[in-house]
């Protein structure tokens, strides 16, 4: 029997009540077994989230509000995308933690062990032959989402788990994550997915480490604040190793080159957010002192995205759709490099779908700057 492909819907109505109505509209009457939504963070929230629970009440639906979406045109703005499991053959089960500031490790793992037996048991209908993954999303201005993502993978064990941290354009006010049909911060969601289709979560990123060594000598781990490298003014020192003549640091030049670590026998990127007036640096990420970073630089992003895309054919076979998590500073640096229409145009090609976000979550890892995803085969 033919399986139905996902049910992927973009809108740029700026009105919340007829955005959702051309979702609705689009979907028609296909059972679904849940749903992702991702949005601009430019809508509001209570109006969006209560016409979305009214109109589409009937299963799971979680998401979040972004720094730009991905849609069937590639990077998009002022817009939001819905992407639905079809019932015969998706089975989908959501666990959501509130107050983050006072998450509690031991409560939060027994809470995903027992989200994983539910979730299997949901699944059953759809047969023996299953393939599961984990979709995570948690407010990207929380600073908790190294604890979190660490209990939720402990806690899942083999299955894989993917997504992204909210974000709210380049504003870094408050961000939203849709659950329980609205829009709330200091949160995080998990959803258990099972499809008989095959399924593969995957990270990447499109920068190799340079020589110099930057040392950080003085951090608030807390705040994310870095305020010497090398034992000097963290952005001076930042600026100097990577070769900063004259220019600006902003979001461009943070994009251009990311601070990289070693862990795990690989490197990954610790990206900054912002260069603040007492010269120190804020990052997206978990920082301390006494860790060893080195700038990167990029190699050809678009062959390391063609390489991408056919490794994850090779995985999954057609590719119905990649849900992608797609760091809102590999936009900037798309912008800035004038290659944003080429990305887009590889985007859509391969069907890749979601949001920009201000981190990523892999297994048990929360990253920056990588393009993070769950690849689903048609």
């Amino acid at each position: 029997m033919a399986r139905s492909a996902l049910a992927v819907v973009s809108s740029h109505a700026s009105d919340p009540v007829t955005a959702v109505d051309e979702v609705v509209c689009a979907i028609g009457g296909m059972a679904l077994a849940g749903a992702l939504l991702f949005c601009s963070h430019r809508y509001d929230r209570d109006e969006l989230a209560g016409e979305l629970a009214r109109r589409l009440g009937d299963f799971p639906l979680i998401g979040c509000t972004s720094a730009g979406e991905l849609t069937q045109r590639g990077y998009d703005e002022d817009s939001l995308v819905f992407i639905g499991f079809p019932a015969d053959s998706f089975a989908m089960s959501v666990l959501h933690f509130d107050d983050l500031d006072g998450f509690d490790v031991a409560e939060g793992r027994r809470a995903v062990r027992e989200l994983a037996a539910q979730a299997a048991a949901s699944a059953r209908r759809l047969g023996e032959q299953l393939h599961h993954a984990a979709i995570f999303l948690v407010d990207g201005l929380s600073h908790r989402e190294e604890l979190v993502t660490m209990t939720v993978q402990d806690a899942l064990g083999e299955t894989v788990m993917v997504g992204g941290s909210s974000g709210d354009g380049m504003v870094f006010r408050e961000t939203g994550v849709l659950v329980d049909g609205r829009f709330v911060k200091d949160a995080a969601v998990v959803a258990m997915l099972s499809s008989t289709r095959p399924l593969h979560a995957f990270c990447s990123h499109h920068y190799r480490p340079r020589e110099e060594r930057m040392v950080v000598t003085s951090a608030d781990a807390q705040a994310r604040v870095v305020y010497e490298i090398n034992a000097r003014p963290a952005a001076q020192e930042y600026a100097r190793i990577a070769g900063l003549v004259g220019g600006e640091i902003d979001a461009a030049f943070f994009a251009a080159n990311p601070p990289m670590v070693r862990a795990g026998g690989e490197y990954h990127i610790r990206a900054v957010q912002s260069a603040n007036p007492d010269g120190s640096l804020t990052f997206y990420c978990a920082i301390d002192n006494g860790i060893v970073l080195r700038v990167g630089e990029r190699v050809d992003r678009m062959a390391h995205l063609e390489r991408l895309f056919s490794e994850v054919e090779t995985r999954v076979g057609e590719i119905d759709h990649v849900i992608g998590f797609d760091c809102v500073l590999n936009r900037v640096d798309a912008d800035n490099r004038q290659i944003t229409r080429e990305v887009s145009q590889l985007y859509a090609a391969r069907h890749v779908v979601g949001f920009n976000t201000y981190g990523e979550q892999f297994r048990a890892a929360h990253n920056n700057q990588t393009l993070s995803g769950l690849a689903i085969g048609a």
